[in-house]
């Protein structure tokens, strides 16, 4: 399931045209994303405003999703940003904002102070307690870059770069990247509501079968732009479950009627 969502959100929408990258560019940065889906992102250290810091470990335990960004940038970054409020706000309608964490690293090191971050996301209207905005050493900002798969180049007119989303599970490791200037809810959630009711608990207790049926039920409604829960995805459920359990008794009943008849 995890990679036919990976290729369906990649068929989807790539990278942004105004991001600067060329064809061939873009496909081997796509294919550098992708190498690191599955592995373990090390614990860095990020820094805030107030001259406060936190490290990627204080995330574990819930989906976490990673954005880099850089302040000077007057096009790509921005769009992403205001476009990952956006999602925010229906993924916290339809999973609580409890569920989820995101943060999103300013990778210009040079100016991307944990104070232009700040000002950065007041400016685009996101942020909040689930969302960190932060900047990262120079020392280390390569290396998380290659960690969670996104690649930047320095330009004359600021940095060429994708418009990615890299979602990390609950233990810390890569789930899925998500591509596109201008990420509209479904890409950012079906991901996330895949991490989030398609295994973490036992398929075969109570709460992971709930969580299956959430799976299945919680549809988009293009027209609200919300998610809501199907039930009748249930109810067609059950009627198929029932005919077919009807059939099959049907069945069994009819071959036990044969083998009696043939005793006699």
């Amino acid at each position: 399931m995890r990679l036919l969502l990976i290729c369906c959100i990649i068929a989807g929408s790539l990278l942004l045209p105004s991001a600067g990258l060329a064809d061939e560019q873009a496909e081997k940065a796509i294919a550098r994303s992708q190498g690191v889906v599955g592995q373990q992102v090390p614990d860095f250290s990020f820094n805030v405003a107030g001259g406060k810091s936190f490290r990627l470990r204080d995330y574990r335990g819930k989906p976490l999703l990673v954005s880099l960004v850089y302040t000077g940038c007057s096009d790509v970054c921005p769009a992403v940003v205001e476009s990952l409020a956006a999602a925010k706000d229906v993924a916290e309608e339809t999973f609580g904002a409890a569920s989820f964490n995101m943060i999103t690293i300013g990778f210009d090191t040079r100016n991307d102070t944990p104070e232009r971050m700040r000002s950065f996301a007041r400016a685009h209207g996101a942020g909040g307690d689930n969302w960190q905005f932060a900047a990262i050493s120079g020392a280390t900002v390569d290396e998380f870059a290659a960690a969670v798969g996104f690649d930047f180049v320095a330009s004359a007119g600021g940095f060429e770069h994708p418009a990615q989303v890299t979602l990390l599970d609950g233990e810390g490791r890569v789930y899925a990247q998500i591509y596109g200037g201008t990420f509209q809810p479904p890409a950012v959630i079906e991901p996330l509501k895949s991490l989030i009711f398609g295994g973490a608990r036992p398929v075969f207790s109570l709460a992971g079968l709930g969580d299956r049926i959430k799976l299945f039920c919680t549809v988009y409604d293009p027209r609200t732009g919300r998610y809501y829960f199907d039930y009748t995805l249930i109810l067609s459920i059950i009627i198929g479950a029932t005919v077919l359990a009807g059939m099959l008794y049907f069945l069994i009943r009819e071959v036990r009627k044969t083998m009696r008849a043939s005793r006699v």
